[in-house]
């Protein structure tokens, strides 16, 4: 069994910074592609960055050069660093990473985390 367990949320004023982790468990032999999702309230899960396991990154336009996403793989942990934080970005961040499981060779299945919640005060 996998489980991903973000956490970092929280209250910050327009302007700060807050640090996104994602801790997986399990009988994880690898995972390939991480990445962060965020759903506000009344919109669909947008994908805010990614990683795959080669470290080659993709964001959204809207956190373009603001936020970083990047990844631990001794530890089986992703980060998403979030600078000059706007209200635009309130929502409940997700993780999300396609994870092979031990003896599985190359097959892989996606895994979602409960997500952790981050409101911008202006």
């Amino acid at each position: 069994q996998v489980s991903l367990v973000e956490s970092g949320g929280g209250l910050v004023q327009s302007g700060g910074t807050l640090r996104l982790s994602c801790a997986a468990f399990g009988d994880i032999f690898k995972i390939n592609d991480m990445g962060w999702y965020r759903q506000a309230p009344g919109n669909q899960r947008e994908l805010v960055a990614k990683i795959t396991s080669g470290g080659t990154t993709n964001y959204a336009d809207s956190v373009q050069g603001r936020f970083t996403i990047s990844r631990d793989d001794r530890q089986k942990m992703g980060f998403l660093q979030m600078n000059r934080l706007e209200p635009e970005d309130t929502a409940v961040y997700y993780c999300n990473a396609d994870v092979v499981r031990i003896g599985w060779g190359q097959r892989w299945e996606t895994h979602w985390g409960q997500g952790t919640r981050v409101t911008v005060s202006s």
